[in-house]
């Protein structure tokens, strides 16, 4: 795994070696930063469920002013930090539930990056919860990695655009 593009493109994460986490491809990666190239730089990110943060730390590289990384997993968050220190980027890596995380207030974000395990059933009630704290700016960008075949009630967010990459699926949803 790498970093795409940007300030650090080339630049590689450390090896995962934690079998809980399943990484996005740098081909999804690339799609999706691609796609959201002119409306990361200086955006407020959101990363939940971060995994190794390669998400969070793909939208760093290419500007994004902030990113709150999240994941309940101990070796997950570490792994986040350390891939964060080993790239010379400084950012905050909560280690705690995302459903108490995003409780606290937060402010609103721009993009929020959502990317729960598979099947677990968290992306339902992680949209409820995003929608009635309010923590997306009006012209603010959801999206939602997910399983081709899995389907979901994104209400009351808006599907703006879906792009299927193999087995994966970006939703990128808006209010």
């Amino acid at each position: 795994m790498r970093v795409v593009s940007g300030t650090k493109k080339g630049k590689r994460l450390l090896e995962n070696k934690c079998s809980h986490i399943r990484p996005t491809t740098d081909k999804v990666k690339q799609a999706l930063f691609t796609k959201l190239q002119f409306f990361v730089e200086g955006a407020r990110v959101l990363d939940l469920f971060c995994g190794t943060g390669a998400l969070g730390i793909e939208a760093l590289s290419r500007g994004a002013s902030e990113v709150i990384f999240v994941d309940n997993n101990v070796k997950s968050a570490s792994l986040t930090k350390a891939n964060l220190k080993n790239l010379g980027l400084v950012s905050k890596v909560v280690t705690a539930d995302a459903s108490k995380v995003i409780k606290k207030s937060w402010g609103k974000f721009d993009l929020i990056l959502l990317d729960p395990p598979y099947k677990s059933g968290l992306y339902e009630p992680t949209l409820k919860q995003i929608y009635e704290q309010q923590l997306l700016n009006e012209e603010g960008i959801i999206v939602c990695e997910h399983a081709k075949e899995d389907t979901f009630d994104y209400s009351p967010f808006k599907v703006a655009d879906e792009k299927r990459y193999g087995t994966i699926m970006l939703t990128y949803l808006t209010l």
